[in-house]
């Protein structure tokens, strides 16, 4: 009950993905995010994995056998192909835009996929996207499909209220 009420102060978050490009705008604020979608991880041995970087600065960082660099939206056929490092760059971008703190609101979502939509999205295509935002700590989430949506006037409740999914 208290979380909700202390949910209802967080910002919405409109986050558009493409392959090559990840987009966050925090409609509060203005604060973008417009960088490659990658993510830098530390391998340990002991199966704990370390981000090292996200975003432009994973590129910068060396790959070797203790440390790769993912792009989890790099598929040939869909757009995400690893829910889990796709899970983990949503939460660390999430929390940059955000300045997520200890007791930061969730914030709510509205996720875009900008490609590979030839023949419409399926339902499994919805399920991935949206378990991605409430994975990535968003309080509510909402599919996206179709044109560019502009930040001003920006209204989460009109796009919940349309959501065919």
């Amino acid at each position: 009950m208290i979380r909700q009420l202390f949910n209802r102060f967080g910002t919405t978050l409109y986050i558009q993905i493409w392959e090559k490009r990840l987009k966050i705008v925090d409609i509060k604020t203005g604060k973008v995010f417009d960088e490659q979608p990658l993510l830098a991880i530390d391998k340990n041995d002991d199966k704990k994995h370390v981000v090292l970087g996200f975003g432009n600065k994973a590129s910068s960082i060396p790959s070797s056998s203790k440390v790769g660099v993912y792009n989890p939206f790099s598929h040939p056929r869909v757009l995400c192909s690893d829910f889990l490092v796709a899970e983990k760059l949503l939460q660390e971008t999430i929390g940059f835009v955000i300045d997520r703190k200890l007791y930061t609101p969730a914030p709510a979502v509205v996720i875009h996929p900008m490609e590979k939509l030839e023949g419409g999205i399926t339902m499994i295509e919805v399920r991935v996207f949206r378990e991605l935002g409430f994975g990535a700590g968003a309080r509510d989430v909402v599919i996206h499909i179709g044109d560019e949506l502009p930040t001003e006037d920006f209204s989460f409740k009109k796009l919940s209220e349309r959501d065919d999914f």
